[in-house]
């Protein structure tokens, strides 16, 4: 059996050896570094990168990138500096990186790869929808002209994919201001119009997005909130826009989601006014939909 002083020698021994090799690798980098040969560096970048150790290679590539200005050994130096920022999580620097590789080099080797990854960069670097979404809109942009420049890439369907999923984000970041004013009321103003025209350009600029349904909804549910806390002399104008969006919903979604709550509002309107209306199409409309 090992006594406790065994083990802690044993534990110190294996410390030591494990400094050791850390001491000797960095020895060794360092050692490259200082080397004004510029291909050692190149091949030991390339050493690195397959080792994933992507900040040796960076640092590498950035030191000798002036020495191979204006060659076609350029191309390379930019593009794997690039790839190596994109798989150190930087995305920001992959993408200015592959942009500049691309720019300078528009009909280059790895062009077509450097292409999707600066949009795929800046989608993984796309944030919450709460946050500030200039990441989003730079990949829907870097994504769009993608699919537009290779529209034949094995690529391009994977990038359609995306782009609708940040169209989609943005359409979200939208609906939650939309939610934001109609919760908010008559708090501090009339924030029930500011959510009727936050969720109208939503939709303008949103069309295709999953969710229009809810800023069509959050529409008539705005106008009937106005409608209601409106002045008894625009109360009938007020429910005859209430109608009318309700109309938009129901020939939108006949079978939506809120069709029931839609029809309230709509039932609500028809009192409010006291018009004589033919309501036996809308309750078979209501029975089918049940």
């Amino acid at each position: 059996m090992r006594t406790n002083f065994e083990i802690r020698m044993k534990i110190r021994i294996i410390a030591v050896l494990l400094l050791a090799f850390l001491l000797g690798s960095c020895g060794e980098y360092n050692k490259i570094l200082k080397s004004k040969d510029p291909d050692v560096k190149y091949a030991y970048a390339e050493k690195y990168f397959e080792e994933k150790k992507y900040g040796r290679t960076i640092e590498l590539l950035e030191n000798i990138r002036n020495n191979y200005k204006g060659s076609i050994q350029e191309q390379k130096i930019l593009y794997l500096t690039a790839q190596a920022y994109f798989y150190d999580k930087d995305y920001f620097s992959a993408t200015s990186t592959y942009k500049e590789y691309y720019t300078k080099y528009p009909r280059g080797e790895y062009v077509e790869l450097a292409r999707y990854n600066a949009a795929y960069g800046m989608y993984i670097d796309s944030p919450d929808p709460r946050l500030d979404q200039t990441s989003t809109r730079e990949a829907m942009s870097l994504f769009s002209e993608f699919t537009q420049d290779f529209p034949l890439s094995e690529k391009t369907p994977e990038a359609q994919k995306l782009l609708f999923e940040l169209q989609d984000k943005l359409a979200y970041k939208e609906l939650l201001s939309v939610r934001l004013y109609y919760n908010l009321g008559l708090y501090m103003g009339n924030n029930y119009e500011a959510s009727i025209i936050t969720a109208k350009e939503a939709l303008k600029t949103y069309s295709l997005s999953k969710y229009v349904e809810e800023f069509q909804i959050y529409l008539v549910r705005n106008k009937y909130e106005l409608a209601k806390h409106s002045l008894d002399e625009k109360k009938p104008v007020r429910y005859r826009e209430l109608l009318d969006e309700y109309y938009n919903y129901k020939n939108m979604f006949p079978i939506g989601n809120y069709i029931d709550e839609a029809y309230k509002y709509y039932e609500t309107a028809l009192k409010e006014l006291g018009e004589e209306v033919d309501q036996l199409k809308d309750e078979v409309v209501k029975e089918n939909v049940q």
